[in-house]
């Protein structure tokens, strides 16, 4: 039987079955065949399990219109198959070949400007093209009646890495189209989009188009929903193909590889039309910050996942498209690796395989680099497929809970960077990462949430910065407090509805009220290198000008010092609810959520750890990861087996540099 969701969809610990998903991106098609035998057999000692195929293959599968060649792929599966290892089968559909841009080139997008992207390297294709859509689910199809009762199958990955974008007369159509659905009629939709600025009322359907370019500033509205159709546009390009191989293969989930923290995908409605939530994580290795941003990528999409999730790629030494391409030091793939399970993943894959010797990616690393087998990256892959296997049956399938929710929307996202706001220096994703960062270094582990989710479990929840917010989403979040939820919110929350309309105040009056804000006169953005100076800590990036209600809602030793704001408040505090005005600097900010969680209840997972340690729990396993290049002790009270270093552990644990433990009582 398939292990299915709480919804009914099929889920990952089918295609797990007790281990460790271990593989990556395969393209055997860049080589001659005689190295697939080799392939296989690097496999088998490395402890791949599970390996992608097709994900760039339809020249391959298709190289003239309507013509099909599987030969090669049914090789490839039965080989595959044949030494143990299982398949995550592609469709091909993220890179048309070239013939369908030359035959039909309506299926190739256009940028703001009206100009083509063309054939020539990927994701070259309008979403909302029918041409396109036509033959992909050609292809889909014909791909699935073929492989979806095949041994080797696992699970389907639809597409790859969808982030296209298209502004041409087609998706004019179809954003149109999309509008009508959303508003109904013309004058909902002039409404909404305040179109009485700037003279800017539409008569006629006809008169709607994507924001193009124009002489100065879009209509910010247009814009928002124009990243929300095209949101739309993507999963439903996605959900057509994924339908089609369901029906072939009922049984096996399907997946779609998200990327980090992109504003283009919607990831919260994505997470409820997939059977596997799977991302894509690349870290730079030379940031001293890379596994603050790994824990909050893998938090999140464990959150979308609610459980276990898939790691689809990830880099096993450099990669090829940063200024300066750094592989990662001994040890640190291997970190990384165990942090992601740590967090939730129950599959540790990579782009890809084997290294590519031509084409755009060839300085990407491979599981196999141009070093061979005999290359460190290589080894410390064996390493690591080793101790995957070792943990697999105790690990996959066990949740890593959380006591802290930190709230994420991408409808707010959208809306709070359009060009004509208050503040360029001011980026959501930079404000987000400040204050997970903050928790983390606290050690403190949290999920992500959406506004409307139920919040109940969360003794805390945290809001580094919701611009945009729905009436339902404001009156969860009053409901969340007056149920006993302590809830910290930061500066420019609450600012617009889902129009992006500035709500009346400045600010929705039900957050002001729970924050104790009699009047926000105006908001107080800072220069690069500016500060805002306070009695107990200093800020950054900005500051607000804010009358309180009452006297005791201002945060003791929390107050503004010189300047225009001289004496007003920085950070209130009425019951439960908290509200920042500012950046803290990271210390700061830190200091500032160990005192609010430790309020609410909420406690590291091992306490006083060092800076640059990481403790997770995973089901009754303790993760203990160290992320600094010099050995540390850490104190474990009480005894545990480390599963990786079949050792004892009692009260105090040894890690050298880079060095993990999976702890179990």
């Amino acid at each position: 039987m398939c292990a299915t969701s709480s919804s009914g969809r099929v889920g990952l610990g089918d295609a797990v079955r007790g281990r460790v998903l271990f593989g990556g991106d395969y393209n055997p098609e860049q080589w001659p065949e005689e190295v697939w035998h080799e392939d296989v057999r690097l496999m088998r000692e490395a402890g791949v399990n599970s390996v992608t195929l097709g994900v760039f293959s339809w020249a391959k599968i298709e190289p003239r219109p309507g013509a099909r060649e599987f030969g090669w792929l049914d090789r490839l599966m039965d080989l595959v198959h044949g030494h143990g290892i299982g398949v995550v089968l592609a469709t091909p559909t993220s890179s048309p070949p070239p013939w369908l841009g030359r035959l039909h080139p309506d299926t190739l997008p256009r940028d703001a400007d009206g100009r083509t992207e063309w054939w020539g390297g990927r994701q070259h294709f309008s979403h909302s093209s029918a041409t396109y859509r036509r033959h992909a689910a050609a292809i889909t199809e014909d791909l699935a009646a073929r492989y979806g009762s095949h041994p080797a199958l696992t699970m389907w990955h639809i597409n790859n890495e969808y982030c296209t974008y298209d502004w041409g007369d087609e998706a004019a159509g179809t954003f149109r189209r999309w509008l009508r659905d959303r508003y109904g009629t013309l004058d909902a939709l002039n409404t909404a989009w305040g179109t009485a600025f700037w003279s800017q009322g539409y008569g006629d359907w006809a008169e709607v188009l994507p924001p193009r370019r124009a002489h100065y500033l879009n209509n910010p509205t247009q814009v928002l929903d124009f990243k929300r159709y095209t949101s739309d546009m993507l999963q439903e390009c996605y959900v057509a193909e994924r339908d089609i191989v369901r029906r072939y293969s009922p049984d096996l989930p399907v997946t779609t590889n998200f990327m980090p923290m992109w504003a283009g995908q919607d990831a919260w409605r994505w997470a409820e039309e997939e059977d596997v939530v799977s991302v894509d994580l690349y870290p730079d290795p030379r940031d001293p910050f890379g596994a603050q941003e790994g824990a909050l990528v893998q938090d999140m999409t464990r959150s979308q996942a609610r459980g276990p999730w898939m790691l689809m790629e990830q880099a096993a030494g450099s990669v090829n498209w940063r200024g300066v391409n750094r592989p990662k030091p001994r040890g640190l793939n291997r970190l990384w690796s165990l942090q992601a399970v740590a967090r939730g993943a129950d599959a540790v894959c990579y782009f890809q395989w084997r290294q590519s010797r031509q084409g755009a990616e060839k300085f990407h690393s491979g599981m196999v680099g141009h070093a061979g087998e005999q290359g460190r990256t290589y080894q410390e892959v064996k390493q690591l497929g080793a101790e995957l296997r070792r943990l697999g049956a105790q690990v996959t399938g066990r949740h890593s809970a959380s006591r802290v929710a930190i709230l994420h929307e991408w409808n707010a996202w959208w809306a709070g960077e359009q060009d004509g706001r208050p503040s360029r220096e001011v980026e959501y994703q930079q404000v987000v990462r400040a204050w997970h960062r903050a928790l983390w270094e606290a050690h403190i582990t949290t999920d992500f949430a959406h506004p409307g989710h139920d919040l109940s479990a969360y003794p805390l929840v945290v809001v580094p910065q919701l611009y945009l917010l729905t009436d339902p989403a404001i009156d969860n979040l009053v409901a969340y407090v007056r149920g006993g939820g302590t809830l910290v919110c930061g500066f420019l929350t609450g600012i617009a509805d889902e129009d992006d309309r500035v709500r009346t105040g400045g600010m929705d009056e039900r957050l002001r009220e729970l924050f104790g804000i009699r009047t926000l006169h105006e908001w107080w953005p800072l220069d690069p290198g500016e500060y805002a100076e306070c009695d107990g800590l200093r800020g950054t990036l900005w500051s607000e000008e804010i009358e309180a209600e009452k006297a005791e809602d201002v945060v003791a030793h929390s107050r503004y010092k010189g300047g225009e704001l001289d004496g007003l408040p920085a950070v209130l505090r009425r019951g439960r609810a908290w509200y920042v005005s500012t950046l803290p600097e990271p210390a700061s900010l830190r200091e500032l959520l160990e005192e609010v969680a430790a309020g609410a209840g909420v406690r590291p997972v091992l306490e006083g750890l060092p800076a640059q340690v990481e403790a997770v729990r995973r089901g009754d396993l303790l993760f203990v990861l160290n992320h600094g290049r010099e050995p540390v002790t850490v104190a474990v009270p009480g005894e545990y087996r480390d599963l990786l270093g079949e050792r004892r552990v009692t009260d105090t644990l040894e890690l050298g540099r880079y060095g993990a433990a999976v702890l179990s009582p």
